[in-house]
């Protein structure tokens, strides 16, 4: 009898071993990604792109459009006004974004696209042909108002994804965005004033003497048209209005709750079954758990540190040597920007996936935290260099092309301060990859259910705006500041590098009390609880 009860354990035993080993092969097969939906994914991509490349467009010239228009009383007030206009976008944005996401939910999220782009056509098309100041702010006032496009993106992702696939598809969109700001650097840098920048081919064209800012503008567009028709005709509506199944008024009660218990498994798709087992909507105040409020705190700070790094470079590299800066003309900075931003293909589409997948967002989002702070460091001290070449060149331009040196110690000289640059602009650009596409990873694996990724990617999103105002703000105010007063060093012209870089250490050991379970999308385990566990 003992025996017999014994083989009795040992078979069972193992047909739950063998129960176990294939409950472990479905979920291996469960969680094989998906493959992309790339139709849809490239048209959202193309939609995507004009909001960056226009918003970057005018870093490289935006000192000089200020100069040109002549509002500024001394070259040592040029950064306030370029500000008002950073900031003026930034500033609308911040007003309407939100009302712009909940209009999406009722209305779709197409027309809501296609309104954001045209905005963004007419109002970079009016800053082009700007001849004063205030029109220039007013066409930015106006792009800003339309701007919601980056916010009902990511609700369109969230909805054409899955779990298996979502973080894929979150970094093609980060990619999109870097590459959209590394474009529209370019193309404003080297595009600008074309007359006086290539004489030879557009200096007997009136139009861009008249508008020395309308190229750039124009080629920028060109962008948005291509969104506005992939949006017209190729974009389908991923909204889902929820519609209540009517069941039967033959059955009884008991067969009713039959029917809705197993309809979801028997009769409807998952997407259906899905809406119908969505929970309800948690509060405000039962979303900001102290792990979401630790994210979205670090999160302010990191992007008004990289808000700020943003602003102050194009300034930094534009300004005089006296002042503090490069001296550089609007190509060299177009330039500069283009060639370190070539990284953020490999960065984005290779490295990060690989890094993250074995160490999770949270590990890739502290190592990109630190990686920031060598170029704030070290960005300020290549003005020493620059000074230092300036009077070697008794005051000419520093060249940008080695056909124009001779092989001397300040060809060297030259060479090592355009790969110093180049170098450190690398390393800013890896560390923005890194941080971006694991804070928005991040932030929609906080998301307790499906129901508020919604909530997650706004309060997200409008953070990153708010910074987009209070950074160049900070940047403009600190650097006008600092080298209108002869303070010594860090107060000098190094002062705003040292604030972004106050501003990331902040972030840094905000971060530092996040748990890992961030690195998990708490939605797709339908988590219904609200609380962290700390």
């Amino acid at each position: 009898m003992t025996e017999a009860t014994e083989d009795t354990a040992r078979h069972t035993a193992a047909n739950i071993d063998i129960a176990s080993s294939d409950n472990v092969a479905a979920e291996a097969e469960a969680v094989k990604m998906t493959p992309l939906p790339w139709e849809k994914l490239l048209v959202l991509l193309s939609v995507r792109l004009a909001e960056p490349i226009n918003y970057s467009l005018i870093l490289p010239f935006v000192y000089k459009m200020v100069l040109d228009f002549g509002v500024a009383k001394s070259t040592k007030d040029v950064a306030f006004y370029a500000t008002l206009l950073f900031t003026s976008f930034s500033s609308c944005q911040a007003l309407t974004i939100m009302y712009w996401g909940r209009l999406s939910d009722r209305i779709g999220r197409r027309p809501v696209l296609l309104i954001g782009l045209a905005g963004n056509l007419v109002s970079y098309m009016t800053f082009g042909l700007a001849k004063s100041f205030w029109v220039a702010l007013a066409a930015r006032l106006f792009n800003g108002l339309l701007a919601g496009n980056v916010a009902v993106v990511k609700s369109v992702i969230s909805e054409i994804s899955d779990d298996s696939n979502r973080a894929s598809m979150m970094a093609y969109l980060s990619l999109m965005g870097n590459v959209g700001m590394v474009l529209g650097a370019a193309i404003g840098g080297i595009f600008a004033d074309p007359a006086h920048q290539y004489p030879a081919v557009f200096g007997n064209i009136q139009l861009f003497i008249t508008f020395p800012y309308l190229l750039p503008c124009a080629i920028g567009c060109s962008v948005t048209v291509f969104g506005l028709l992939m949006g017209t005709f190729k974009f389908q509506e991923t909204l889902v209005r929820n519609k209540p199944r009517a069941v039967p008024p033959t059955t009884n009660s008991s067969s009713q709750t039959l029917a809705i218990e197993t309809a979801p498994l028997l009769a409807i798709g998952d997407q259906e079954a899905q809406e119908i087992h969505q929970p309800a909507q948690r509060s405000i105040k039962e979303l900001l758990t102290p792990t979401v409020v630790r994210v979205m705190t670090t999160n302010f700070f990191m992007c008004l540190a990289m808000s700020m790094g943003d602003q102050i470079y194009p300034i930094f590299a534009a300004s005089s040597t006296s002042d503090g800066g490069l001296g550089f003309e609007s190509r060299y900075i177009g330039f500069s920007l283009a060639i370190s931003g070539l990284s953020i293909f490999y960065v984005q589409l290779f490295v990060y996936p690989r890094l993250e997948r074995k160490y999770g967002a949270l590990f890739c989002y502290h190592r990109g935290q630190m990686m920031l702070l060598v170029p704030f460091l070290c960005l300020s001290l290549l003005s020493l260099l620059a000074a230092h070449l300036e009077r070697l060149a008794n005051g000419a331009n520093i060249p940008l092309l080695p056909g124009s040196w001779s092989f001397s110690v300040e060809l060297l000289e030259h060479a090592g301060l355009w790969v110093l640059l180049i170098a450190l602009l690398l390393v800013q650009i890896v560390a923005k990859v890194m941080v971006f596409t694991s804070i928005n990873l991040i932030t929609a694996n906080l998301a307790p259910s499906r129901n508020e990724l919604g909530f997650m990617n706004g309060a997200q999103q409008l953070a990153m705006t708010l910074t987009r105002i209070i950074g160049p703000l900070l940047t403009g105010t600190i650097w006008t500041w600092s080298i209108k007063h002869a303070w010594s060093f860090p107060f000098d012209s190094h002062f705003v590098w040292t604030v972004a870089t106050l501003f990331t250490l902040t972030s840094y050991f905000v971060s530092l009390r996040i748990p890992k379970t961030v690195n998990t999308f708490a939605a797709g385990k339908n988590n219904d609880g609200g609380s962290d566990e700390e």
